[in-house]
């Protein structure tokens, strides 16, 4: 390790450019920002919130660089910045077995060709997932993004270098204080509000962990705790745990999105049934997530 800068290997399959790119998708983003094929991004760790510059060192790997005077002192502070971005980008998983199934698929033939190199970018923090999740029920991107820009505004934590703010998302004990009436002014639904309020009290009195969704080892068993939560459906409970829990099968298969890329790919006028969706998945399965990330990707 150099004095302010980690080397981190990245894996095959693997293009910086294409994940930039879908990080890029929104000019509303408020969790990092994006300047010359650079991410910079703020990183709370148990000892300090650190500010680091990832960029593409060669084909093989990623520089981290430290900016300000934020590098960690302790290994485990520093541990703990290399396995975020490690899940960030989900350097984890082996995609070659999704590659190969998508060469016989027609849908993902074409995804691959366009995207190769992109992985699931992940939401690594459970609370921010599921806080994002519920943000974006029923309304657009881009109303999604406002929302979540203001909240994180409003209660998250920052630093500032060379006169930009860098954002923390807010921790699960910022919210659970809180009141419908502290939130209403962010202009979301009052459901909304009450449904991040007891997301924010279970995860911050350990009634529900990352750690308990992960032991179930089964998609299934990890929905089904997920939507036992108020406020929490099928879409909502897939989304995180295909972005946060990085369980393969999570499959929001009602979710818009994907039937309007699929019609787009299909050259369609008409978005597919439920019944022809689940006949088109059939092959992807243990896949699903990363079916629905790559389709996303015509779109969003």
């Amino acid at each position: 390790m150099e004095s302010n800068q980690i080397i981190l290997p990245i894996p095959p399959d693997f293009s910086f450019i294409q994940n930039l790119g879908y990080l890029q998708r929104s000019t509303n983003e408020c969790m990092f920002q994006i300047q010359d094929n650079k991410v910079r991004k703020a990183i709370a760790t148990d000892e300090l919130i650190v500010l680091v510059e990832i960029r593409e060192r060669d084909e093989h790997s990623l520089t981290i660089e430290f900016l300000g005077n934020t590098k960690p002192t302790t290994n485990q502070a520093m541990k703990q910045v290399t396995a975020y971005i490690t899940e960030w980008f989900d350097f984890q998983t082996d995609i070659q077995p999704f590659y190969a199934l998508a060469n016989s698929d027609t849908l993902l033939q074409q995804a691959i060709d366009a995207f190769s190199g992109l992985r699931i970018i992940g939401i690594p923090d459970l609370f921010e997932a599921m806080a994002w999740g519920i943000l974006g029920q029923q309304i657009n991107l881009p109303f999604a993004y406002t929302l979540k820009r203001r909240l994180v505004e409003k209660f998250g934590t920052s630093l500032t270098y060379e006169g930009e703010q860098y954002w923390v998302f807010p921790t699960p004990s910022d919210i659970a204080k809180l009141t419908v009436e502290d939130l209403v002014g962010l202009k979301m639904t009052v459901k909304k509000c009450e449904y991040l309020i007891d997301v924010a009290n279970q995860i911050n009195t350990g009634q529900l962990t990352k750690e308990m969704l992960l032991e179930t080892k089964d998609v299934k068993k990890a929905e089904k705790i997920l939507t036992n939560i108020r406020g929490i459906g099928p879409w909502t409970a897939n989304y995180v745990l295909m972005r946060c829990l990085r369980f393969p099968s999570a499959f929001p298969i009602d979710d818009v999105g994907l039937h309007n890329a699929i019609k787009h790919v299909m050259g369609s006028e008409q978005k597919p049934t439920k019944d022809e969706l689940l006949r088109l998945s059939v092959p992807w399965k243990g896949w699903e997530a990363y079916a629905t990330f790559y389709l996303w990707r015509f779109l969003y």
